[in-house]
């Protein structure tokens, strides 16, 4: 496989952090010799940080117009006033075609899901994929709908969602992975603005995973596609850190993927159910990537569909509390948004019902369900929601979830209180 001397340089920036909402009110008069003072207040943005292995940033936040609320505070409340249907909704991020995403607005408006994912690729126009990401936003805010994550794949190479005038090819991450620091951010930031431009707010990138020199293109989901920045953990870490504060500054957020790592697989988890990797363990050197990436403040993370039997030896990652809560979330600290990879349309998935596949994602401590099929919207939230019928603690489960979906878009500036 191709490989470039590594650059010179200085790592980049972290990404951003949260703004801290500080009201202070002090008003003193002197009646009769004594001065009143009313007190300062404060209020802190999101819930304390626990002991982790790796510090973990505050989600990144926009002030709500007028409010003294903190965000935690404001995404509570909003989903408090959604029923179990509207709650489990938000946890899909669901695909549509993006050369014709008006498709979707029925599905939408019907169900009031939480995301769109732009699937497929398109040269159209930046003015045309505006007003086409606007129709959607409308859809999902008629009658006091919530806005939608608005998600694409924009890595680069043969990932690259959007092209044409308008969207300039971006090179493949291996050759990314060659530019220095200072190049890579400018480049970086460039590409993401013009996603804000039209209206996405996620990109699901960038790729974190460690592909080792001997195993190459014999990784066919990342090798493959030479989607990853480089061949061992230290370099990757530093490219994903400087892509990670590129993105987000340009005001469109990230996500991490695929974690744990499907750097060292031999198949795909979207064409094969053999996609295994035996060596990762929890303290594993190419789990660095994904570590710097939320120092760097990245507000998601993505599982991966392949199976880890070092980590959990009976379920893949997707499935798996061992992976997405106790190391993700436990271990790594990371209390930001964790999707899905796609649990539609994949192979690694189809020996489980449709519906449950969402039920076991939510589970294990996921977030927000991806399937790249706008079908999968109806049969996802039903399941979703029979289960929570059904089960207290999987419907706190699925509360706990929405409440992060929507700190992600408070995040973003989709909704306010």
């Amino acid at each position: 496989m191709p490989r470039g001397t590594r650059r010179l340089g200085e790592r980049g920036r972290s990404g951003p952090f949260a703004l801290w909402a500080i009201v202070t009110v002090a008003v003193a008069a002197l009646v009769a010799g004594t001065i009143v003072v009313i007190s300062t207040m404060r209020d802190d943005a999101g819930p304390p940080a626990t002991a982790s292995a790796s510090p973990r940033p505050e989600s990144p936040v926009v002030p709500t117009q007028g409010a003294s609320a903190t965000p935690a505070d404001c995404a509570t409340s909003l989903v408090a006033k959604l029923p179990i249907e509207q709650q489990a909704a938000q946890l899909l991020m669901i695909g549509t075609a993006i050369d014709s995403p008006g498709g979707a607005v029925a599905t939408i408006q019907k169900y009031h899901i939480g995301g769109i994912f732009l699937a497929g690729r398109s040269s159209a126009s930046a003015a045309t994929m505006r007003q086409a990401i606007a129709q959607l936003q409308d859809a999902a805010r008629k009658n006091g709908g919530l806005a939608l994550q608005i998600g694409i794949d924009q890595e680069g190479g043969q990932v690259q969602t959007l092209k044409g005038a308008d969207f300039p090819a971006i090179p493949t991450a291996v050759s990314q992975g060659k530019l220095d620091a200072a190049a890579l951010k400018t480049q970086t930031a460039e590409w993401a603005a013009r996603l804000k431009g039209i209206g996405v707010t996620i990109d699901l990138a960038p790729v974190a995973d460690v592909v080792p020199a001997d195993v190459g293109k014999s990784n066919p989901p990342i090798g493959g596609f030479e989607r990853q920045y480089g061949t061992t953990p230290d370099p990757v870490a530093e490219d994903v850190a400087t892509v990670v504060a590129a993105i987000q500054g340009a005001g469109v957020q990230t996500t991490l993927k695929h974690f744990p790592g499907l750097g060292r697989v031999r198949a795909n988890t979207d064409t094969s159910t053999g996609a295994r990797d035996d060596l990762t363990t929890v303290d594993d050197p190419a789990l660095k990537p994904f570590a710097t990436g939320i120092s760097a403040g990245s507000a998601a993370v993505m599982i991966s569909s392949a199976a880890y039997p070092k980590l959990d030896p009976q379920n893949v990652a997707a499935f798996s509390p061992a992976i997405v809560t106790d190391l993700l979330r436990g271990k790594m600290g990371f209390d930001g948004l964790v999707l899905s990879d796609d649990l539609g349309a994949a192979q690694a998935v189809s020996a489980v019902p449709l519906g449950q596949r969402a039920v076991r994602f939510i589970r294990a401590g996921g977030d927000m369900v991806l399937s790249v099929r706008l079908q999968d919207a109806g049969p996802m939230t039903e399941a979703l929601v029979a289960a929570a019928k059904s089960d207290p603690a999987f419907a706190a489960r699925i509360t706990q979830s929405a409440t992060r979906v929507i700190r992600s878009k408070l995040a973003a500036g989709l909704v306010s209180c």
